[in-house]
């Protein structure tokens, strides 16, 4: 007998070989150990194809590499290969429409990397970028494998490369189920939406046991890198949950909001909710008077399907929203200052925030619709030192870069260089419209009267009778709601009633936009 005729078995004919597959594969479904299994359990955990199960369609998973080892020595490895070496990796559906997936599978090597498991990786990241379909990471690791030195560092080095060539060619989600240090948490870093479960992800580059060394802080792992960290403080995470299976439904619902890649648009459903709908709520809703605040986002449920949205980074930098809809049936990316919170300004945060979620649905072809109530930029020697020039710059760049449809609605104030950067139409914005409610300026009626009539008011009897006046008559001549588009710096003036049906009607005649850009290698954007 040769070597090619003998099994792990000793089965030598077609039916024993059959059972031999089936016995291995069986053991690979399995996992390495009971224990490790209810070890997964008891932190409230699902295991790696219990995931891929609630993610996926039902029955859809079809699994690449499964029987794959490792082939490290050294360290006791050489008695240790399981199959799969740790992470699961295929494609499936969700919803009908094909993704590519892998998983993390931490009852095994604690999910670390290693050479044979980022090389799976790497493989099922090519076939998601050649069949222009999304990637999904279920991320349960504990970073690169010890035993393995500098072939597990090199690993990383193939994800992130192709993160990066993946970028705006087909949606990179990754969900953290575990923890994620090291440079494990660059690649989530590198894709488009970050998902992550409180109490039980984190990441982090380096972990609380060498913060206490270097720095002497005592700090928990939550509390370095945890959910509700990375959810509200450091902009990372775009969607925090309190369990697994709410997670992955969530991540279901975002991929049925994009397309498989950047050469497709996003998928259109039916709509049962009238294109035409009049919504009188929305005059209600918005305050005349532009010092008092309101709740941005009942202005958002009244104008689009059925009032359903998706908030992206729902609890980072909340004076600005970046929400994922549909109006008539079409997926729409929709931007708006939330009166609020700090009044609706944009800040450092606001600006990120914002100029990421452009570069997002310009790559995935999502028509943009902003909404202005803007007094400004935040001032403030924070604001300034923290480079709020180049901050700033990032969303007036991403907006300028923009090749999509993109439709600007002004509901109150638009001062100053911030109304500019919120896609005026002196920036590229296709259509501008206006609530008979805005005032457009450099800037607001008591500060602008205080400059230009400064000796009139200094030099009056009763400067406070005179600054009033001259208040009055700023607003007058300035801020009236039509003198922007008597000079044609709105397209219309809108009844509010009616904002549903312009804005669908508008964007129904943009579908078949066409843009280019100069022809270049790449721009170089504010960083």
């Amino acid at each position: 007998m040769t070597l090619l005729d003998e099994s792990p078995t000793g089965a030598s004919d077609a039916r024993g070989r059959v059972a031999e597959l089936h016995a291995i594969r069986e053991q690979a479904l399995r996992g390495p150990s009971d224990r490790a299994t209810e070890a997964q359990k008891a932190k409230g955990k699902l295991t790696v194809r219990e995931r891929i199960e609630v993610l996926l369609d039902e029955g859809s998973f079809h699994e690449v590499e499964p029987l794959r080892r490792h082939r490290a020595t050294g360290f006791g490895l050489e008695a240790k290969k399981p199959y799969t070496d740790g992470v699961v990796t295929g494609w499936g559906t969700v919803e009908g429409r094909t993704v590519f997936v892998y998983a993390h599978d931490f009852r095994i090597f604690g999910g670390a990397l290693g050479e044979a498991h980022a090389t799976k990786i790497h493989k099922i990241m090519d076939m998601a970028i050649s069949a222009g379909a999304p990637l999904i990471s279920l991320n349960d690791g504990a970073g690169a494998r010890i035993q393995e030195g500098v072939s597990a560092l090199a690993g990383y080095g193939g994800i992130f490369q192709r993160n990066t060539r993946a970028s705006g060619v087909i949606p990179q989600i990754s969900v953290m189920l575990g923890p994620c240090a090291g440079g494990a948490a660059y690649s989530p870093a590198l894709t488009d939406f970050v998902f992550m479960v409180r109490e039980t992800s984190q990441m982090f580059i380096t972990g609380p046991d060498v913060v206490r060394a270097v720095t002497g802080e005592e700090i928990s792992q939550n509390g370095l890198g945890g959910a509700d960290v990375h959810a509200e403080t450091s902009g990372v995470c775009h969607f925090a949950y309190d369990d697994e299976e709410t997670c992955l439904a969530e991540v279901r619902y975002l991929v049925s909001m994009l397309p498989s890649n950047n050469r497709e648009n996003p998928p259109s459903s039916t709509c049962e909710d009238p294109a035409d709908r009049r919504s009188e709520a929305l005059l209600d809703l918005v305050p005349a008077d532009g010092n008092r605040p309101y709740d941005m986002r009942q202005v958002i449920e009244e104008i689009v399907d059925d009032g359903e949205y998706l908030e992206v980074h729902e609890r980072w930098a909340r004076n600005i929203i970046c929400a994922l809809t549909r109006m008539d049936g079409q997926v729409v990316g929709i931007i708006a200052n939330q009166p609020q919170t700090l009044a609706g300004v944009l800040d450092i945060e606001a600006s990120e925030k914002a100029a990421r979620f452009v570069q997002m649905c310009d790559a995935f072809n999502i028509p943009i619709v902003t909404l202005l109530d803007v007094p400004g930029f935040l001032p403030g020697v924070d604001q300034e030192h923290g480079g709020i020039i180049r901050h700033g710059a990032k969303l007036l760049y991403a907006y300028c870069n923009a090749t999509v449809p993109r439709i600007s609605l002004i509901l109150r104030k638009a001062y100053g260089g911030a109304y500019i950067v919120m896609d005026s139409q002196s920036i590229g914005a296709d259509l501008t419209y206006a609530w008979p409610t805005n005032e457009i300026a450099v800037m607001g009626a008591e500060g602008a009267a205080n400059v230009i009539f400064r000796r009139q008011i200094a030099d009056a009897d009763d400067p406070e009778a005179m600054r009033a006046r001259m208040v009055k008559e700023y607003k007058a001549e300035l801020m009236h709601p039509y003198y922007a588009a008597e000079r044609g710096l709105v397209d219309d003036v809108i009844d509010p009633t009616e904002t549903r049906a312009v804005l669908i009607g508008s964007l129904a005649m943009l579908r078949t936009k066409h843009a280019d850009l100069p022809s270049r290698k790449h721009g170089n954007p504010p960083q």
